[in-house]
């Protein structure tokens, strides 16, 4: 029996939730309170320079591009951006919604907000990974017994299904992959593309972020083409599209679940119905 992190802090180690939140808030700082400096370093220096650069290249105009009638207090409590609590507040109080005179967006703006979204899902799964290491530190884990729920997470977040994969169940990852990807490419083929952009369905397009990589990559090949009709069955399309992402949360969910308990020793859901029988049916 071994812990599952690679430093001890003397005394009694932070609460899990304690240090969830403290990433929450500024990346890294979960891992820094362990006593991790290493993973609290790249974790901060990865999504706050990814949110830097982001807010440059959207000059910070992510919650300008909104309509009127649609901001307000908690305009981003719906963003990706909203998983980097802290740079979100900053930016809505040094930016916010502009200072009410109009001005033509920049250039970068959909590569920003790209970037802007990814920092705050990787700083989401980065507070993920800090309540597992806290937790593995109050009590033993069973060394080898699965991969770390935060590395299976990330790479389900990559490509969908990945992180089951990694886990040794295959026919739920590539059913995973197909299924969630066929969807949000359904989606995308009903709304014309019109859904890969931010500007015109800002709340759809963060549900359809949790599908990492594939959206964004179908975004920046899409080009924002200018639309001279709506698409007939666009509203279906933007719906599934994001639908697609938030079911991708469920997978991400039970990839954390399965190795969480694995190497907690505790039985899985299927193992403790079926008398063990789960294992098989994966």
């Amino acid at each position: 029996m071994a812990s599952a992190a690679s430093q001890t802090a003397p005394g009694a180690p932070p609460s899990a939730n304690a240090c969830a939140l403290a990433t929450w808030l500024v990346p890294g700082a979960g891992h820094f309170m362990l006593g991790d400096r290493r993973t609290a370093l790249i974790g901060f220096l990865l999504i706050q320079g990814l949110y830097l650069a982001g807010v440059m290249l959207s000059d910070g105009m992510f919650l300008q591009v909104l309509p009127p009638e649609m901001r307000g207090r908690f305009a981003g409590a719906l963003t990706p951006e909203a998983g980097n609590l802290g740079a979100l507040l900053l930016q809505g109080r040094q930016v916010g919604f502009g200072n009410g005179v109009p001005r033509p967006f920049p250039e970068g703006l959909h590569v920003g907000m790209i970037l802007t979204s990814t920092a705050g899902i990787l700083n989401l799964l980065l507070a993920a990974r800090a309540h597992f290491d806290a937790r593995a530190r109050s009590g033993a884990v069973i060394e080898g017994a699965a991969r770390h729920p935060g590395t299976c997470v990330l790479l389900g977040w990559l490509v969908p299904g990945l992180g089951h994969l990694l886990q040794g169940r295959v026919a739920r990852g590539l059913v995973a992959f197909v299924l969630i990807v066929g969807l949000f490419g359904l989606g995308t083929a009903l709304a014309e593309g019109t859904n890969l952009d931010r500007t015109r369905h800002f709340y759809y397009w963060a549900g359809q972020a949790f599908l990492g990589p594939i959206a964004f990559g179908a975004e920046l090949a899409n080009g924002h083409a200018m639309m001279t009709e709506r698409p007939e069955y666009a509203d279906a399309g933007v719906m599934l599209a994001s639908v697609a992402g938030m079911l991708n949360v469920m997978l991400l969910l039970d990839v954390y679940g399965f190795s969480d308990a694995k190497l907690f020793g505790r039985p899985l859901f299927n193992e403790g119905s079926r008398g063990g029988a789960g294992e098989a049916a994966r």
